[in-house]
């Protein structure tokens, strides 16, 4: 490996990817996937969980269930926003609904995929989510784009 291939990799190895799922299995079958990926990885049983974290403020990309208890991986999205957390998130559903899918597009999610995930299309996906700029910086200024959706 050359030193751009190993600072690459570095990069890779901090940036860290939450999951958050209330199927133990997919859970913990996506987290092994984003590792060999070469990403830093936390999984949660539930959004509650994640929004509970100290890891919340490190996250660079999500991938949320949009089918949980308690609380949707869509109302997720849109409470981390309200906070003021601009995380790229990727949404995964068993159950895909168009009208779901157009409403958290429009939100603003990177993508909505059906579950089983393509991994090279899920690949694609998170670089694509942390692609778009700084992941999770906490947004302050109300005039943002994203300050204006809350």
């Amino acid at each position: 490996m050359d030193m751009g291939e190993e600072g690459a990799r570095s990069i890779l190895d901090r940036t860290l990817i939450s999951i958050v799922d209330d199927d133990e299995l997919f859970r913990e079958s996506m987290r092994k996937l984003v590792m060999l990926l070469g990403y830093t990885v936390e999984s949660f049983p539930s959004a509650a969980d994640f929004l509970a974290s100290r890891l919340l403020p490190e996250t660079a990309c999500l991938v949320a269930d949009v089918h949980m208890p308690g609380m949707t991986g869509v109302e997720l999205h849109a409470r981390l926003i309200k906070l003021g957390h601009a995380i790229p998130t990727i949404l995964v559903t068993a159950y895909p609904d168009e009208a779901v899918r157009d409403r958290a597009l429009k939100d603003g999610v990177v993508c909505y995929l059906s579950k089983p995930v393509d991994d090279g299309e899920l690949e694609g996906y998170l670089r694509t989510a942390l692609k778009r700029g700084t992941p999770n910086k906490k947004i302050h200024d109300p005039t943002s784009a994203v300050g204006r959706m809350n």
